[in-house]
C-alpha cells in the first residue's frame, strides 16, 4: 500500500510499560492505534509487506512484554462505540473491542441490565474478555455472549462466530487455542436480561452482599444490580485486584496463574501427598465442568510462598497470592518467580500451574 494512502499512522521505538497494567517491558519496533477496522487492515499489511510479527494489545492487563522488547508491530485496538438494541425480555448489546470491558459493565447496571454484574472492576478491554472466556465471582463471559466478530490476519476478511462457536470452556475458547493469533477481535455482542436480578452463585460474593443488607429488599435492576457490584468491587479492592496507579500491590495483571481443574484421580492423588504430609485439614475445592478446581492461590502459599513473598524486584502481592506485582524490577524477576512457584507447587503437589497472561517475546516460564 502507498504510505500516503495509508490512513493508519505508524510510529517506531514505542515504550510499551505504560500500556500495561503490570508497568513492565522494553520497546516496540513498531506500534500502531487502530481506531478502525480498516486502521487494522492497513497494520496487517505493512507487517506482511515487511515481514514483521505483530501482536494485538487491548487493554494490556493480561499481558507482559519482554524487557527486549518487541521486534514487530503492535497494534493497539481502540475500536469504540457501544449499542442495545432491544429483544423481548433481553437486551443485545454490542460493544467495540477498545471499549474499556468495567465501563460497559457499568453502563448496562445503569441500564438495569443483568447478567455481567459480577465480572464489575475487571481491568482490560472488551475484545479480550472472550478469548480467556473472562470470569468471576460465579459469572463468566461465556454465559452472555452471543456473537463475537473479529477479522482473520490472513484473509483481511470480517468473520462472525456464534456463542456457541467460540468452543468457550474454563479460561478458554477457541482464539486461545486451535485459533490462536489467527483472528482480531473487533466486537462482542452479549445479551442481557432486561430489569434481571443478580444471580449470585460464589460464597464469598454471597456472604459480602448480605454482610451489607437483604438483597431481597431491592428492586430488580439497577438498585440489586449496583449492590452486587458495590460488593464485587470492595472484595476486589480488598485483593487489590483494581487497577489503581496509587495502590503498589496493583501493578500486576491480576491472576498469574489459573485454578487447575483436576480430574478424579489427580485429586485423590493430591489428597494422597496432602496427608502423606501430615494435614489433616480438608483442601478447598470448587465444583467445575470436567473435574474438580483446586484454588491456585491455595497451592501457592501451601508450597511455601506466601502473600508478600519476595524475589529480586518482583513478589507476591501482599493481599492476593496468584498476584505477581512488580516491585520495581524486570520482566524476567516476574517470569523467575513464576517458574520458581511452578517448581515449588509440581515438587510439593504434583500440579503444573499453567499461567495466564500472555508473554510476548522469548520463552515463557516453564518447571526445570
Amino acid at each position: 500500500m502507498n504510505p500516503q494512502q495509508r490512513q493508519i499512522e505508524i510510529t517506531e521505538n514505542v515504550p510499551l510499560a505504560g500500556h500495561t497494567t503490570i508497568g513492565l517491558g522494553g520497546r516496540a519496533r513498531y506500534f500502531a492505534r487502530c481506531q478502525t477496522i480498516q486502521h487494522i487492515r492497513e497494520g496487517l499489511l505493512y507487517a506482511q509487506e515487511r515481514g514483521l510479527p505483530v501482536q494485538v494489545l487491548g487493554g494490556g492487563s493480561n499481558i507482559i512484554f519482554q524487557d527486549a522488547g518487541f521486534d514487530g508491530l503492535v497494534l493497539k485496538i481502540d475500536l469504540r462505540g457501544v449499542t442495545f438494541d432491544a429483544d423481548g425480555d433481553g437486551v443485545s448489546v454490542t460493544a467495540g473491542a477498545g471499549e474499556a470491558w468495567d465501563e460497559l459493565v457499568q453502563a448496562c447496571i445503569v441500564k438495569h441490565l443483568a447478567g455481567v454484574e459480577c465480572l464489575s472492576g475487571i481491568p482490560g478491554s472488551t475484545g479480550a474478555t472472550p478469548i480467556q472466556n473472562v470470569g468471576a465471582y460465579g459469572q463468566q463471559v461465556s454465559d452472555t455472549v452471543l456473537s463475537v466478530q473479529a477479522l482473520d490476519r490472513a484473509t483481511l476478511k470480517a468473520v462472525t462466530f456464534a456463542g456457541a462457536e467460540c468452543q468457550f470452556g474454563y479460561r478458554h475458547s477457541r482464539f486461545k487455542a486451535r485459533d490462536r493469533d489467527r483472528y482480531v477481535i473487533t466486537a462482542v455482542t452479549c445479551r442481557l436480561q432486561k430489569f434481571g436480578r443478580p444471580r449470585l452463585r460464589y460464597p464469598e460474593l454471597l456472604r459480602h452482599v448480605e454482610s451489607q443488607g437483604d438483597l431481597a429488599t431491592l428492586e430488580s435492576g439497577r438498585p440489586a444490580l449496583e449492590a452486587v457490584r458495590a460488593a464485587v468491587l470492595a472484595l476486589r479492592r480488598r485483593k487489590s485486584m483494581l487497577a489503581d496507579p496509587d495502590d503498589p500491590d496493583a501493578r500486576s495483571v491480576g491472576s498469574f496463574f489459573i485454578n487447575p481443574v483436576l480430574s478424579r484421580e489427580a485429586f485423590q492423588r493430591l489428597q494422597e501427598r496432602w496427608a502423606a504430609g501430615g494435614s489433616e485439614a480438608p483442601i478447598p475445592t470448587f465444583d467445575a465442568q470436567g473435574g474438580i478446581k483446586v484454588p491456585a492461590a491455595w497451592l501457592v502459599e501451601q508450597a511455601g510462598f506466601p502473600k508478600g513473598y519476595r524475589h529480586g524486584g518482583a513478589g507476591i502481592s501482599s493481599k492476593h497470592a496468584l498476584a505477581l506485582v512488580n516491585r520495581g524490577g524486570t520482566v524476567s524477576d516476574v517470569l523467575e518467580l513464576a517458574a520458581h512457584i511452578q517448581r515449588g507447587v509440581d515438587a510439593k503437589f504434583g500440579v503444573r500451574l499453567e499461567i495466564e497472561p500472555v508473554i510476548v517475546g522469548g520463552s515463557t516460564c516453564h518447571s526445570e
